[in-house]
């Protein structure tokens, strides 16, 4: 799991590729929050490492945050970082319910340090 708990309590940059309010390409569900990945950082699924952006109540292109967590899956190999703007928090059962719309088809468990 080093390739995303690295990142907690790191200032990363996510590229938003779902921004807030778009729908999925390939399931029947929106984007409740923005979502991207972090760029040239690669995870086991082949894929760059994805992020949810908690805390910005609009749709991005871009987003400079602090990694407070991971969402590592237990049946999957696609972890997701949990970036917030500066000096915000949530707690784990905060984050489950916000990141819920996507992660209610894992098992999966939070990371920090």
């Amino acid at each position: 799991m080093s390739y995303s708990t690295q990142f907690l309590n790191k200032k990363v940059t996510v590229t938003v590729d779902r921004a807030m309010g778009t729908k999925h390409p390939k399931h029947n569900y929106f984007y409740p929050i923005n979502y991207g990945y972090i760029a040239g950082i690669m995870a086991p699924d082949g894929h760059e490492l994805d992020a949810y952006i908690l805390g910005i109540f609009e749709p991005l292109d871009t987003f400079e945050g602090i990694c407070i967590a991971v969402v590592h899956r237990l049946d999957d190999d696609d972890d997701k970082l949990i970036v917030v703007p500066e000096g915000k928090s949530f707690s784990d059962d905060e984050i489950r319910a916000i990141v819920n719309f996507q992660e209610l088809f894992f098992k999966s468990e939070i990371l920090r340090v």
